[in-house]
């Protein structure tokens, strides 16, 4: 596999994955309510979001709640399922794209919050919506390694800060229907978090084994997407584009060892919109409309970047028997995208 970096894993397992969703509903027909003036005065339908991304709703944090509290909910959860004690956590890894400051990691507070002990180590992995698949990869090599012997993965996103002052932008008089249009997709983020803990294969036999996979980057198209704080701009066409391309070569160059194509239970997506998992589907030779192995979050959270892809996971742990094969597959801004095989 000339074009990608393949990886396969030795001795890890998720022993566990939880999601904690955030509390406050928002719907996009509230988002329209919001920029009604702005609609009318470019000529823009409203549900603009719902019928062209297909996000009918999103999630807040409750205000107060910070995004750590978030990530620490998650992270509780997912270490009382996976019956861990946290004082034998050797690393949490925080992968979340938002985060409050510059400094220290966001991974401090939830180390903080959660007590863990001073030996466990933590740190911040962060690649836009792909860092929880790295999370991942990065704790199975240190637990293959021998130099932990459980990880905590976790990841809170809370778009409230950024979609509150996109709104206000939008209302602006001034605003022309291009910088609307460039502002579009910041409209379909959500808030929410998700969790999972790593452990030696051998040590629990009833744990999900982490196999391996594969990642590429497309870093000639590191301009398409930009946040900073409060601001989002993407070149949605051109993300759809380059993104869909990026994972089909990946899997164009893998699939002949890996034998994804069949005999997978559940593909397990990061979901951007609608019509980006409809393209990237296509393009795969897999069903789009197969519910039940392309399970979808977006319509009800929105895109939970980093955490959206192990939120959607969770949902599936009560319908998953021993032996289904799971694919994740995630897609960063940068680009660079990555896919995460593991047995039930």
């Amino acid at each position: 596999m000339s074009g990608n970096t393949a990886y396969r894993v030795a001795n890890t397992s998720l022993l566990s994955i939880a999601a904690e969703e955030a509390p406050v509903v928002v719907t996009s027909a509230e988002m329209d309510d919001a920029v009604a003036g702005t609609l009318k005065r470019l000529r823009l339908a409203r549900g603009l979001v719902q019928r062209v991304a297909g996000v009918k709703e999103r999630r807040w944090w409750a205000d107060g709640t910070s995004l750590a509290e978030g990530a620490a909910m998650a992270g509780s959860k997912a270490m009382s399922e996976a019956g861990v004690d946290p004082a034998s956590i050797g690393v949490v890894i925080n992968t979340s794209v938002s985060r409050d400051y510059l400094e220290p990691a966001v991974s401090v507070d939830v180390h903080h919050l959660l007590g863990l002990p001073t030996s466990t180590m933590n740190f911040d992995i962060t690649n836009a919506c792909l860092g929880f698949v790295n999370g991942m990869q990065v704790a199975a090599s240190m637990i293959d390694s021998g130099q932990v012997e459980y990880a905590l993965i976790v990841a809170s996103e809370d778009v409230r800060a950024t979609q509150r002052a996109t709104l206000d932008r939008l209302r602006d008089g001034d605003i022309t229907r291009a910088e609307y249009l460039n502002e579009f997709a910041t409209l379909t983020l959500g808030s929410g978090a998700a969790a999972a803990v790593l452990g030696r294969s051998d040590d629990h036999p009833g744990g999900h084994r982490l196999v391996g996979g594969v990642a590429r980057s497309g870093t000639e198209h590191h301009d398409l997407c930009h946040a900073v704080q409060g601001k989002m701009t993407t070149d949605t066409a051109g993300m759809l584009e380059a993104g869909v391309s990026l994972i089909a070569d990946a899997w164009d160059e893998a699939k002949e060892d890996w034998r994804w194509t069949t005999g997978v239970a559940r593909y397990v997506l990061h979901q951007v919109s609608v019509p980006h998992t409809t393209a990237l589907l296509g393009r795969l030779g897999l069903d789009a409309l197969d519910k039940v192995r392309v399970p979808m979050t977006l319509p009800s959270l929105g895109n939970v970047a980093a955490a959206a892809l192990p939120i959607t996971l969770a949902q599936q742990v009560s319908s998953l028997v021993p032996g289904d094969r799971v694919l994740c597959m995630g897609v960063g801004s940068g680009l660079n995208t990555s896919l995460c095989e593991i047995v039930w």
